[in-house]
């Protein structure tokens, strides 16, 4: 995965997240809404075979986008890890 910065501002961050689809972008947009301080959490695949998602994040003056994603990111990698140990431990 690689991850190409088209946007950064102080409240504003697009990238683009290259070799990925709705899948992972999906679950970071609505872990983003999750935080109180993200005003707009998006993305857009302009073309489901060619293109690559784009997200979009806007925060208040508070918090960072840079610092939400990152955020984000680590909730997402703590659910994982939970889910992973529930079935592990049902032996599945």
């Amino acid at each position: 995965m690689e991850i190409n910065i088209l946007e950064d501002s102080k409240e504003r961050l697009r990238v683009e997240i290259k070799d990925e689809t709705h899948t992972i972008v999906n679950a970071l947009r609505k872990e983003l809404w999750n935080d109180p301080h993200v005003r707009l959490a998006g993305y857009n695949i302009s073309h489901p075979l060619t293109a690559q998602p784009i997200l979009t994040i806007e925060t208040d003056e508070k918090k960072s986008p840079k610092k939400a994603l990152r955020e984000a990111i680590k909730r997402l990698s703590k659910i994982n890890e939970n889910l992973l140990k529930q079935i592990k431990d049902l032996n599945l």
